[in-house]
């Protein structure tokens, strides 16, 4: 964190294929190498982790914290690698090109997995190499693959329906499944294996680009979550393994109710007494996947809001106090190279700061938050910043900026935003405008969402927390990543002094 330096917004689904979604096989380099061209230092992507239609696949929602997104997993990559053969990629079904196909892409991707294990055995390719990728993630990987097996077979019911002895994990229950259902657990690994192998791979080739990925980690888990499974003393569960507490955040200005969320929150006492074990692992897995980790609702570690469970709203419920100190100073301990985010949106107390300030943590500046009110020392606005923060001209749950200015920003709000600029500015021009603003910024890094890059409008946005379906879907079109996109930015980054030293 200790150079300027700037980088773009773009999830892995968002990348163009003919496979229905975005995934870490050619396009993917391409974008290294498109960022590489552009003077970029740092691609940010969101969560990585298994997502599922039922939470409308957002990658916020999932059944582990630790395994990937096999709908990732590129089948080009496998020809390449003779894990496959051109011919098996056929049929491919007509997906559209501007968004993810979520639904067809599942039973696409799920076909040519299958394929692809069955390659694996007949010809016994990697098996050494598979071999010591399962001994490498045991830790993880065989609960997930029983989980994932358990789920299916009990059509789909949250772990604590299922027969009492596999809810709770009998042994011998476990030792049974683990010999009857052999195959079906090592396939499950075996799609693991296939995305890390591919992200490994990619990653290594942004580093020869000089380009750090950029990972995003959030604080809490699912419920119906292979973590939570395997590991039910580290949440705070009832007799009967359901939540007892759940997490959210109170009621607000944008929220007469609060947020209720259906994660079940952590015993941290339990976790203090193993070091901290679990969030160890976790981390350690995230720090080989990416240069940069995101905490997502950091202020959860200082001081979390805990409902009741059963509860309708996040009225009812309380602030309990967090074991910031001491579990960053286990983490800094551990991974002292690993730079940390913080996300510090919403309601941030005094005691968040000083824990980020205690421990150098960078938090978020969202530009497009800068001019919500006649406020000269708005903590959003650029010449407020402190040098050891990220700015954004907005995040993946926003509006896109040229859809914020069209479609949101009232009057006063425009008005604002002139005044500052010094100038008016065009519909076509705002993009550029919260670009300029924000590479020209005191703020260390600048991330720039790809939207934003590109001047696209509201059609474009990733995500709208308060609408539960038809989100995550928006995919960047083959050409769009033009010579004159390119040169725009690396002109603007030489500028403002982020070009890589």
């Amino acid at each position: 964190m200790d150079q300027r330096g700037s980088g773009i917004l773009l999830h892995i689904t968002s990348l163009p294929s003919a496979y229905g979604i975005g995934d870490l096989g050619p396009e993917a380099w391409a974008f290294a190498d498109f960022l590489e061209g552009a003077g970029q230092r740092y691609w940010q992507i969101l969560p990585l982790n298994p997502t599922d239609p039922i939470y409308g696949n957002s990658p916020y929602s999932s059944i582990s914290a630790f395994a990937g997104n096999t709908l990732l997993v590129s089948p080009d990559r496998l020809v390449e690698e003779g894990l496959l053969s051109k011919d098996d990629l056929i049929p491919i079904p007509l997906f559209p090109e501007t968004k993810c196909d979520f639904s067809e892409a599942i039973r696409y991707k799920d076909r040519v997995l299958e394929r692809a294990y069955q390659n694996f055995v007949l010809r016994g390719m990697e098996r050494e190499s598979f071999a010591v990728f399962c001994a490498d993630n045991s830790l993880w990987l065989d609960d997930f693959a029983l989980f994932v097996v358990l789920k299916k077979r009990f059509d789909g019911r949250i772990w604590n329906q299922w027969p009492k002895e596999l809810r709770d994990r009998n042994p011998k229950s476990l030792r049974s499944v683990r010999s009857e259902w052999a195959e079906e657990l090592e396939k499950v690994k075996h799609r693991q294996y296939l995305f890390f192998k591919q992200l490994y791979l990619l990653k290594a080739y942004c580093q020869e680009k000089g380009i750090d990925l950029f990972g995003d980690l959030a604080i809490y888990v699912s419920f119906d979550s292979a973590d939570v499974w395997a590991n039910p003393d580290i949440f705070n569960l009832d007799s009967e393994k359901r939540p007892a507490f759940v997490s959210g955040v109170p009621p607000d200005y944008f929220s007469e109710t609060g947020q209720l969320w259906s994660n079940p929150v952590y015993r941290w006492e339990v976790l203090k007494e193993s070091g901290y074990r679990w969030w160890m692992e976790r981390i350690g897995h995230h720090a080989g996947l990416f240069n940069v980790v995101r905490i997502d609702h950091f202020r959860g570690l200082v001081a979390y809001w805990e409902i009741p469970a059963g509860e309708k709203t996040a009225i009812n419920g309380r602030w309990v106090e967090g074991p910031a100190e001491d579990f960053l100073k286990a983490v800094t301990e551990h991974f002292p190279r690993l730079p940390l985010v913080a996300e510090d949106l919403g309601m941030i107390t005094p005691d968040v700061r000083d824990v980020m300030d205690r421990f150098g943590l960078p938090g978020m500046k969202v530009l497009m938050f800068a001019f919500s009110e006649d406020n000269p020392d708005h903590p959003y606005l650029p010449h407020t910043y402190k040098e050891n923060c990220v700015v954004y001209t907005g995040t993946h749950d926003n509006n896109t900026a040229r859809g914020w200015f069209e479609n949101e920003a009232s009057h006063e709000e425009k008005k604002r935003l002139f005044q500052y600029l010094g100038k008016e500015v065009s519909v076509d021009e705002s993009s550029w405008a919260f670009i300029r603003m924000a590479m020209m910024s005191w703020a260390r890094w600048a991330i720039l969402p790809m939207q934003d890059v590109l001047g696209l409008g509201e059609e474009s946005r990733m995500n709208k927390p308060s609408v539960p379906l038809g989100n995550w879907e928006w995919r960047l079109l083959p050409g769009q990543l033009s010579a004159h996109i390119s040169e725009s930015l690396r002109q603007i980054t030489t500028e403002s002094a982020r070009t890589r030293s």
